[in-house]
């Protein structure tokens, strides 16, 4: 196997074409500059240079073997520094698992301050809802996601990102469509509701049955994605509880009214990592974010 010093010193020689002269560039003498090709070309099997008193001439073996030589030590040179930059975090893959209604708006915005503010770091994304999320943290699937509360503050670490409204999402030409003021839920009656699933979309669930008292018999639908919610609606199979951020989809057929009774924006979306994640980007991407106010 060959060195790197004997490409060197093969590099030196097939740019002097004189090994006195290749010798002096690389601060050594001539005899082991010549063991050195020596060795090189008995490690390759071929012989590289064409030589004798008068001249050094490249063979065309050793004119193939130039370009691979060059490029072998443009690695090796650049490896060390690569390395450091990686070990550091200013290079490298970020893993984000995200929820289906944190690409309106929130994911593009995070997405875009990733990439001016490390631009050597590149992004691997992955539609999860939390749980799936969590699960993927803690098998390393994941670096960060991008889930609802709650979580074990004693395994993750967390950093609120958004805050939104919930709204009703009503079919056009629907009598609460012409609401002038927020709809509160006596206003609902009987109406028919497309509602969260209480296992795979478990933080809208509990936020709806938390604030506003829908009667079982009036659940006409289960489904776990706010789009699916949407179709629904356009559809007039009935009426959805959405995060104000699901208006830019713009579902055609689909208006939203706001609601009465809520606190203030209590859709929450956080960046969520394990304390003990090991990816050295992690940090510079949850720096980033919260300097650019994510």
């Amino acid at each position: 196997m060959f060195t790197f010093e004997q490409l060197r010193g093969f590099v030196a020689v097939s740019e002097e074409l004189h090994f006195g002269r290749a010798a002096a560039r690389l601060n050594m003498t001539q005899p082991p500059l010549s063991r050195q090709i020596q060795k090189l070309e008995r490690s390759v099997g071929v012989r590289l240079l064409e030589r004798d008193k008068r001249r050094v001439a490249l063979t065309a073996a050793g004119e193939a073997f130039l370009d691979e030589a060059r490029r072998l030590l443009a690695l090796a040179d650049t490896a060390p520094a690569l390395a450091q930059r990686i070990s550091q975090g200013s290079v490298g893959t970020i893993r984000i698992g995200f929820t289906a209604a944190s690409t309106y708006g929130t994911l593009t915005q995070i997405l875009d301050t990733i990439s001016a503010r490390l631009p050597e770091v590149s992004i691997d994304l992955y539609e999860m809802v939390t749980r799936e999320q969590v699960d993927a943290l803690d098998h390393g699937e994941l670096d960060l996601g991008l889930a609802r509360p709650p979580f074990d503050a004693e395994a993750y670490a967390s950093h609120l990102i958004a805050r939104e409204n919930l709204v009703l999402a009503v079919p056009e030409g629907h009598r609460l469509a012409q609401a002038t003021a927020p709809v509160s839920a006596d206003e609902l009656g009987r109406e028919p509701i497309i509602m969260h699933s209480p296992t795979k979309a478990r933080y809208f669930y509990d936020l709806v049955v938390k604030h506003i008292p829908v009667p079982h018999q009036n659940v006409k639908h289960t489904v776990s994605q706010i789009l699916t919610m949407l179709w629904l609606v356009a559809g007039r199979r009935g009426l959805a509880f959405v995060p104000e951020s699901a208006q830019h989809l713009h579902i055609e057929g689909v208006r939203f009214v706001p609601l009465a009774g809520l606190p203030p924006e209590p859709v929450e979306l956080h960046l969520l990592w394990r304390h003990d994640a090991r990816n050295p980007v992690l940090a510079h991407v949850v720096e980033s974010l919260r300097a650019a106010g994510s």
